[in-house]
This record gives structure tokens, C-alpha cells and sequence, in this order.
């Protein structure tokens, strides 16, 4: 239950010291594998520790998304951002980064060593499957706490077709839905109140 707790939007936020900002993410980078580092970055950034609010970590997360680079990467640059500003940015980013390195080295080393074992192969299968399960954990939780409203579900339905099951590229598709959704959402916002003024 607490888990899934959020706070009054009122509410003031936590300020973390460099140190403890470095210390989240370092064990974020330490135990999490590909998707799962999202629902753990929302757990120690809003339920846990309250260095963002809701919304907040819901726009972080649309812009980790969309810009070049790693998506877990991006999203600790802009919590640590919000949080310390630059030198936190930097200090989230070193916090994810270093460990994922030395990791990736040792893991490399291994798989080079073990490759020939089908074993190998299949505890590689299985973190794949729960990276994928973790992703899609972390799509739902989000969407979930996005307003509801048709707009929003036909922009991520449109989205997910185009890209899940057409396999369009990823960059036309954001480049075109970006303003598109900017455009219908103050559409939608402007033209019901303007009706109204007009009436």
C-alpha cells in the first residue's frame, strides 16, 4: 500500500544531499537490469525519498523517452537535475553510469568465456524476458496516472501501433507525434472554453 502511496501536490519536497543522491543511484545501477531501473527510479525519487512530485517524474520519464541516448541514463541526468541541479545531474549520472561499466566489462569477460554453454544462453533469455516485464510494469504504472481522457489514449494507442506493431522508426514517428500532441492537447484545452466564451 505504501508503495504506491503519492503525496499532495502542496507538499514540499525533499532536498537530498549530493551524497545521498549519488548513494540512490549507485544501487539503482548496481541491481537493476535494463527496464527495471525506471520502477526504481520512480520508488526512490517519488514514493521513497519525495525529490519529485508525480507529474514531475511523468514529464522526466516523456523526455527520457524521446532524446538520443540511453533512456535510464537520461532519466537520472533530469531526476538529479530537478533535485541538485547540475551537480546533481552529474552526480545521478556517475551514480548509474560507473557500476553499469565495471558490470558490463566483468559480464563481457564471462559471456566471452561462456558462450559455448546453452545454459548461458538461457539465463541471458531470462533476463531479457524480465527487462521486457519490467518495461512494460513501468508503461502501465504510467499510464495509469495520465490524465484519462480519449486524447491521451488515442495519441498512445496511434504511438504503439506505428511503433510496436508497424516497427516504424522511432524518430519520425517522435518528431511528428511531439507537436501533433501539443497541438491537439491546447486544441482541445482553448477550443471548448473558447466556445463557451463565444456562446
Amino acid at each position: 500500500m505504501a508503495s504506491g502511496k503519492t503525496f499532495d501536490e502542496t507538499e514540499e519536497l525533499e532536498r537530498p544531499s549530493l551524497f545521498e543522491l549519488f548513494k540512490a543511484f549507485l544501487k539503482i545501477g548496481v541491481t537493476s537490469f535494463g527496464g527495471a531501473s525506471r520502477p526504481m527510479m520512480h520508488r526512490e525519487s517519488v514514493e521513497r525519498h519525495r525529490w519529485l512530485r508525480e507529474k514531475d517524474f511523468l514529464a522526466g520519464f516523456a523526455i527520457a523517452q524521446v532524446l538520443p541516448g540511453a533512456n535510464p541514463v537520461n532519466l537520472a541526468l533530469y531526476i538529479g537535475l530537478r533535485a541538485r541541479g547540475a551537480v546533481g545531474a552529474t552526480v545521478a549520472v556517475l551514480g548509474m553510469v560507473v557500476p553499469a561499466f565495471f558490470v558490463i566489462l566483468i559480464m563481457g569477460i564471462v559471456y566471452r568465456e561462456l558462450t559455448g554453454y546453452p545454459a548461458t544462453h538461457m539465463v541471458l533469455a531470462g533476463l531479457a524476458a524480465s527487462g521486457v516485464a519490467a518495461t512494460l510494469s513501468t508503461g502501465i504504472k504510467m499510464a495509469m496516472r495520465l490524465d484519462r481522457n480519449l486524447l491521451t489514449a488515442v495519441i498512445m494507442a496511434v504511438v504503439f501501433i506505428v511503433v510496436g506493431i508497424f516497427q516504424w522508426p522511432m524518430v519520425p514517428v517522435v518528431i511528428i507525434a511531439i507537436p501533433a500532441s501539443f497541438a491537439l492537447a491546447w486544441f482541445t484545452d482553448k477550443g471548448p472554453k473558447g466556445g463557451k466564451k463565444n456562446g
